[in-house]
């Protein structure tokens, strides 16, 4: 099962989420995501843990407890959709020299 583990304190390492996780059954990734630009904690990451039960115990007891200061959100992660980057055409909203705008 993943894991979205938000509201983590910015100096966590991946080390310290995994050992978290791992009191409560074996996690096979702990990943912490970064800003592409800064290089800095954007304050969550996700858990992935192979056994659905130790991984909703885990889920159960540490949403909403304080870790390193801070009250975190852990709860199952949801499939991200891509999306879709389409022109659905249409006409120019932003205004500007158009033959037709001052016949109107």
């Amino acid at each position: 099962m993943n894991i979205y583990c938000g509201s983590l304190h910015f100096k966590m390492k991946e080390e310290e989420l995994k050992e978290l996780f791992e009191e409560y059954g074996e996690v096979t990734t702990a990943k912490i995501i970064f800003d592409k630009y800064s290089g800095k904690s954007k304050g969550f990451g996700f858990v992935e843990m192979p056994n659905d039960a130790e991984a909703k115990k885990a889920i159960q007891e540490l949403n909403g407890a304080e870790v390193q200061g801070r009250n975190i959100i852990v709860n199952e992660s949801i499939e991200r959709q891509e999306r879709k980057r389409e022109f659905r055409g249409g006409h120019d909203r932003r205004g500007g020299d158009r033959p037709d705008r001052n016949n109107r």
